[in-house]
């Protein structure tokens, strides 16, 4: 199979924009080459362990998405087209540079590794890529991870937030649903933490990636990943629902919720990009939930809710 890989160079503030329009897409694999958060990285510690260089800062961002090369690839490339000049039209000071070509999906599998490094996340999660060796310390949570093609690498805002949620939320025995799973990486961390766990995803390659890291960080017994919509797969009710997905699919996913969701259970959603964080906040009211924490980092949003009648107990 092949895939069209569109780079788009942006002004720095514009990064978290112009992946919100790949993710709209429902492109499954984004990834952002940030000369800022590169250097920000080598230089707090985040990263125990790189070969990079001396990193020049330029301003810019570049943002790639992947799109099969399939029936809807026309489509799709113009829906892109048309959002980057609504952004232009709105930002006009941002540099907006487009390139696309074609991939093959085993060049693509492997391009964004050289960016994939060991990476500590909140108190105890090391994020350790399968072909990178680590010294972890007594108190580390490894989480072994080869993302393929499947989004979720923990180290994108979206995925880190979640992270050090899951921390202060999960406890054992605690039964979690992880709607639209990507690469597993939630889920292999709430089991990790203690929890049960029914992670599922619509793409196959996300199902098939997951179950690999499911099994090679040594969870089988304990988290289930299943191919299929998102939460319709599902019976029975969790304690804790997770969707790290983006706005839109979250306000979908609001009027199934009373059906997966324990009445004193959690529902915890990121991937919301800063600019429509109000529109999930007004949905999860409309559907009876009351908003417990908000966290926000680099231009992304993660919700907590509750039922109304169990939020404030």
């Amino acid at each position: 199979m092949n895939w069209r890989e569109i780079a788009v160079t942006v002004s720095s503030a514009g990064e978290e924009a112009v992946a919100d329009l790949f993710y709209q897409l429902g492109c499954p694999g984004v990834s952002v080459e940030d000369p800022e958060l590169l250097r920000s990285y080598v230089e707090s510690g985040t990263w125990d362990y790189h070969d990079f260089g001396e990193v020049t800062l330029t301003g810019t961002s570049v943002v790639k998405g992947y799109i099969c090369e399939d029936e809807e690839l026309q489509a799709k490339l113009q829906q892109l087209d048309e959002g980057l000049k609504e952004l232009l039209r709105s930002f006009p000071d941002w540099v907006l540079q487009v390139k696309g070509l074609t991939v093959q999906e085993e060049d693509w599998a492997t391009s964004w590794k050289a960016y994939f490094k060991p990476t500590r996340i909140g108190r105890r999660f090391l994020i350790k890529p399968t072909w990178e060796e680590v010294i972890p310390t007594p108190t580390d949570i490894i989480l072994e991870l080869d993302p393929g093609m499947a989004f979720g690498t923990g180290t994108h805002a979206t995925t880190s937030l979640c992270l050090k949620a899951l921390e202060d939320i999960v406890h054992p025995q605690m039964r979690v649903f992880d709607l639209g799973t990507g690469s597993g990486i939630l889920a292999i961390a709430a089991a990790k933490l203690g929890a049960q766990v029914e992670a599922i995803d619509l793409d196959s390659m996300a199902v098939k990636v997951a179950q690999e890291n499911v099994e090679l960080n040594q969870v089988t017994n304990q988290v289930k990943v299943q191919k299929g919509d998102l939460g319709s797969v599902l019976t029975g009710k969790a304690d804790l629902v997770v969707a790290n997905i983006i706005a839109d699919v979250i306000l979908i996913l609001l009027p199934d919720l009373k059906r997966i969701l324990k009445d004193d259970g959690e529902f915890m959603a990121s991937g919301i990009i800063e600019h429509r964080s109000l529109d999930v906040e007004e949905g999860m009211r409309e559907h009876g939930l009351e908003i417990v924490e908000k966290r926000e980092d680099s231009g992304w949003v993660l919700l907590r809710a509750r039922w109304k009648h169990h939020a404030s107990l």
